[in-house]
């Protein structure tokens, strides 16, 4: 028997896939995603898995009538595909972590009996999961409190790196491997005061922006870390003491495990706003910061600066629970 893992397009769906399966090596694992997205990038060639499956499905939302009638009749024959390939590979769950990649196996196994586990990533569910979520065997969210397990699964290093701040030597601006303009923008008319108040940048530009970014700090004659996709991720949130950064779901978690207070600036585009409600999640806890781009205030930040961090700093270690890909995996053996 099989544990079949689905679901995807977005780097930040496909993480979970990749933290949870490095605990099920001793599992027949198969793999359904889409050809739509990042899902081949990250799995194509992933020999965890014993087969890898790639579907013609697209997106519904934000479609037009006809798009939306041409995604659901692409959808619909996937689903009958994906019965096939959950019978044949006799799969005995099915870990859905949502996405547009995940709907046709995801009801396939609705379809067929399979047990169903959900993992959402984010505090506003997504459109499949708030669709499935009454129907899953599990459904598992770090924000909600009947969830069966409240760890994020994130790498053990961003625990290991914790420590108390007390004081900002060093900040981090994340936008993510493709950067944020907003932040971008909002990094450099800082770098100044920075500068001269001692404070070391360290900025992740994203892939495209780096040559520019870093021109502009040696016009400026101001030293700075600047990288756009990296897997050193860990080792520069552990360097830093405060963060300005997006607030994608993996981002967040890995932050708060590193106890790095942090102003969040989400991603105004994002799917059902979700990275303003996870942020909120911390806020409202006062374990966290938020603005909107559109009410970015540098005023207000540099205040932030300046206050006692170390409060915040000891909050997020207790945050957030260990070992949340091993829980995961432990109950996808047990069904």
């Amino acid at each position: 028997m099989s544990i079949i893992m689905t679901g995807g397009g977005t780097g930040g769906h496909l993480a979970i896939i990749k933290a949870v399966k490095e605990h099920l090596r001793d599992e027949e694992l198969i793999y359904i995603g889409s050809t739509k997205g990042q899902d081949k990038q990250w799995f194509e060639y992933d020999d965890d898995f014993s087969k890898k499956y790639f579907l013609g499905t697209r997106g519904v939302v934000n479609q037009n009538i006809f798009g939306k009638v041409k995604s659901l009749f692409m959808l619909s024959k996937s689903i009958f595909y994906a019965i096939r390939l959950i019978k044949k590979h006799k799969a005995k769950v099915v870990f859905s972590v949502g996405g547009f990649s995940a709907a046709a196996t995801s009801f396939a196994a609705k379809l067929t009996g399979t047990p169903l586990v959900i993992h959402e990533q984010n505090a506003a569910l997504g459109s499949l999961n708030k669709l499935l979520k009454n129907h899953a065997n599990y459904f598992i969210s770090s924000y909600i409190k009947e969830s069966p397990i409240k760890a994020y699964p994130i790498k053990e290093v961003f625990f290991d790196n914790a420590r108390i701040r007390t004081k900002v030597k060093t900040i981090i601006f994340l936008g993510g491997s493709q950067g944020a303009k907003a932040i971008n923008t909002l990094a450099l008319d800082m770098a100044k005061t920075l500068q001269s108040r001692g404070i070391k940048i360290i900025h992740q530009a994203g892939e495209k922006n780096i040559q520019e970014i870093r021109k502009s700090y040696e016009d400026m004659d101001i030293k700075a870390e600047v990288f756009g996709f990296t897997n050193q991720l860990a080792t520069y949130m552990k360097e830093a003491d405060f963060a300005i950064a997006r607030s994608g779901a993996s981002t967040l978690w890995e932050l708060s495990a590193t106890a790095v207070p942090t102003l969040y600036i989400p991603y105004p585009h994002a799917a059902s706003d979700h990275q303003f409600y996870n942020a909120q999640f911390l806020v409202e806890r006062h374990l966290a910061w938020l603005m909107r781009e559109e009410d970015i205030n540098q005023e207000k930040i540099f205040a932030l600066l300046g206050t006692d961090i170390k409060q915040i700093s000891q909050g997020l270690k207790h945050i957030v629970e260990k070992n949340g890909s091993l829980k995961i995996a432990t109950l996808l053996k047990k069904i």
